[in-house]
């Protein structure tokens, strides 16, 4: 709950009615996020869609998507996930066998998805443009998915074989490029291409919460673990009272260390976490020893040597994984951030297309589209279809932004490069809500 104390005033979110439980623990994590929404959605141990509380629990098995969709949302607010995850209408028609009742207390979060606002005239409209599309850009994702992971292990050998800092170097790069190519792919059912997520030593289980279930429908916000996960080392959220000046600069001068070692890091927290509370681990946590064993066998190098190898081509990978990431299409003193003056229209398709400014130097080329985070409005909007197929989208989403005043921003990556910086230092929250004819400063 937000706290009533006066010098506490600043702890609200412009999006929901409650201040986020889970940012007062002292772990912040996917775990402590999921028990955060427990206390704060009124879902009552249930699921919650608008104000009404369903009993998924026998269907969790049959579930299209998969089971953990499910199983690790019982007891939260998914509405917004469930109308994003759910093009076409067949999955609202079912949800009546399961109605428990409706929702004690309101919702907590201050969406809209109204039948005849943005959002869901423009699923309907992709609704019907998918049934009229090639499909076949889906295949090409899955053989670039597929060159990405055979080069991994290519690279990686040839820079062990060879002692080739150079060859390590591009396997790190590739290793980036296979986790953001795999990010299509666990936003979708279960399939076996999210499993290589895995080999950069993060779990994608960990990060369908923190990323398709936080990020996605909360971006920018106090809710969005991809926020809070990174303080106090980094802030964007723009109040001196998240971080201050001199914290602020520190950050500038270190995030490029913390991209090193942000694999190892997420890694390392659910292992303790897993000694000392609850098993976070899987079997699959077992995927990323597949590469230096792979390099230990066929290599011809000791143990020692092939692990070295191994640590060089994960620090390269998540160095640039978080070089991409966070600088792809979040993060620029003209993006709503929470604290920010927001638009009195609050549609959840048009808060996305606030917190995003796309990139436009990549979207000539599937290729860099799929690994550099591109069509990322699109992503946000419908983020279980595949990453070749939203660029035939764009003529439903400009004609649906006309009508209500939406707007696709879009820069090269150099501007977010110096607008994810400049954000990093921002301290000062936006005064002028989007859609405004005046602009901030």
């Amino acid at each position: 709950m937000t706290p009533n104390i006066e010098e506490d005033a600043w702890r609200v979110s412009g999006i929901s009615e409650t201040y986020p439980s889970y940012r007062q623990h002292p772990l912040v994590s996917a775990e402590s996020w999921l028990k955060g929404k427990h206390l704060d959605d009124g879902a009552e141990g249930l699921w919650r869609i608008n104000d009404k509380l369903y009993d998924l629990s026998d269907f969790a098995k049959r579930h299209p998507g998969g089971a953990y969709w499910i199983e690790c949302t019982r007891g939260t607010d998914i509405t917004e996930p469930f109308e994003s995850h759910h093009i076409e209408d067949r999955a609202r028609h079912m949800l009546s066998k399961f109605e428990v009742r409706e929702a004690a207390q309101p919702r907590n979060y201050k969406f809209t998805l109204d039948q005849n606002g943005f959002y869901m005239t423009l699923k309907r409209r992709v609704r019907e443009k998918l049934r009229k599309i090639n499909y076949s850009p889906t295949k090409k994702t899955d053989l670039y998915h597929s060159g990405i992971l055979a080069s991994v292990f290519i690279l990686s050998w040839i820079g062990t074989a060879y002692s080739s800092y150079l060859a390590k170097a591009l396997a790190g790069l590739t290793l980036c490029y296979l986790a953001n190519s795999a990010h299509n792919y666990f936003h979708q059912r279960d399939n076996w291409r999210m499993y290589t997520f895995n080999l950069t030593l993060m779990n994608f289980r960990n990060w369908r919460i923190s990323h398709a279930l936080s990020h996605h429908v909360y971006p920018n916000s106090l809710h969005d673990l991809e926020l809070s996960m990174f303080e106090p080392f980094l802030c964007w959220v723009p109040s001196p009272h998240y971080a201050g000046r001199v914290k602020r600069w520190i950050s500038v001068v270190i995030s490029p260390i913390f991209y090193v070692f942000s694999f190892s890091v997420a890694f390392l927290q659910r292992v303790v976490a897993s000694l000392s509370k609850e098993n976070l681990m899987y079997w699959d946590d077992l995927i990323p020893i597949t590469l230096p064993l792979f390099l230990y066998l066929t290599t011809g190098v000791g143990l020692s040597a092939a692990l070295w190898s191994w640590l060089h081509v994960l620090a390269v990978g998540a160095f640039f994984f978080g070089f991409i990431g966070l600088t792809a299409a979040h993060h620029d003193p003209r993006i709503l951030h929470d604290g920010d003056a927001q638009r009195k229209d609050r549609d959840w398709g048009l808060y996305q297309l606030d917190t995003i400014i796309d990139r436009r130097d990549v979207k000539w080329s599937h290729l860099l589209v799929l690994t550099h985070f591109g069509d990322h409005a699109l992503h946000h909007l419908f983020p279980t279809l595949d990453h070749g197929v939203l660029r035939h989208l764009y003529p439903e989403l400009n004609q649906t932004m006309q009508e209500f005043d939406g707007e696709l921003r879009e820069m090269n990556h150099w501007g977010h490069i110096k607008g994810q910086t400049q954000q990093l230092l921002r301290m000062e929250a936006n005064p002028v809500p989007p859609g405004s004819s005046k602009k901030f400063n």
